[in-house]
């Protein structure tokens, strides 16, 4: 049953299959009407049909390829100027397999334009609307590849590093402002994302997969719950909490004025050398 409070307006994109497309199922049926964003139109408005037929909520459609330069400034400025707005679910995405030194640089270069450039400008534009109304959620989509880069292509897996770090730090500037940041890191989820990256997602051990519901279902748990880094499948928090504790303890020590010691018996050995 459709509820009955307004939750406000929720800008999904990527929205017409997959992780985007169950993130606007869930959200509609918590009360926010929708702003499905996506290149595939047909897709968009059969979604947008159905869930408000079956929620009660709005869903609008808004056509959208984020790589292109006209259609990411549309998004960005409905961002900004539509005060409706209450959420963006920073979804968005594309992923090349395979080692770097063999891929095609120019698919690379696409991938960080939409994984990073993309996602950035959308951020920026949400939280700086949100911030003005001292209210507001964005979701940002990364991945645990972002922890685990040896593990996939590495500029795939450093764009989500990237949306990692760009959560952190927008989470710490906008700190009692009313709105939140979450960053998600899916593990291995079943959706469209493997084929086109060309990996059948059959080859991968079944113990490793989760499914987009799952997925969509533990991510906005952790929202909930407050959590700033949500790793679905992550069994114990404390172990990602334990991870973030030893990287803020290097705090003190990354930027001195001096070398560390290792460094400066290094170099006396080898003036002693010489």
């Amino acid at each position: 049953m459709a509820s009955s409070i307004a939750a406000g307006t929720a800008l999904v994109t990527g929205a017409s299959s997959g992780i985007g497309a169950v993130y606007a199922e869930r959200l509609a049926r918590r009360g926010h009407d929708l702003l499905l964003v996506a290149r595939n139109v047909g897709r968009l408005e059969e979604l947008a049909g159905r869930l408000a037929q079956e929620t009660g909520r709005k869903a609008e459609t808004l056509a959208a390829d984020l790589l292109q330069q006209a259609d990411l400034r549309r998004v960005e400025t409905r961002l900004r100027e539509d005060a409706g707005i209450t959420m963006l679910v920073n979804n968005a995405g594309v992923a090349v397999a395979g080692p770097m030194l063999d891929a095609d640089i120019d698919r690379l270069e696409a991938m960080v334009q939409l994984n990073v450039v993309a996602a950035m400008r959308l951020a920026g534009a949400a939280t700086t609307a949100f911030k003005a109304r001292n209210a507001g959620t964005l979701i940002n989509i990364a991945s645990v590849l972002a922890l685990a880069p040896e593990r996939f292509n590495p500029v795939y897996s450093a764009t989500k590093s990237f949306v990692l770090t760009l959560s952190q730090g927008l989470d710490a500037e906008l700190r009692g402002t009313g709105v939140r940041v979450q960053a998600v890191l899916p593990g291995a989820t079943r959706t469209a994302i493997w084929e086109l990256a060309g990996v059948d997602v059959a080859n991968l051990p079944p113990e490793m997969v989760m499914e987009v519901e799952d997925m969509v279902g533990a991510a906005l748990a952790g929202l909930d719950q407050g959590e700033l880094v949500t790793i679905p499948s992550l069994p114990d928090a404390a172990d990602w909490e334990r991870a973030d504790a030893a990287r803020l303890a290097l705090g003190p020590n990354l930027s001195r004025n001096h070398p560390a010691e290792r460094y400066l018996r290094g170099e006396l050995a080898l003036e002693a050398g010489a």
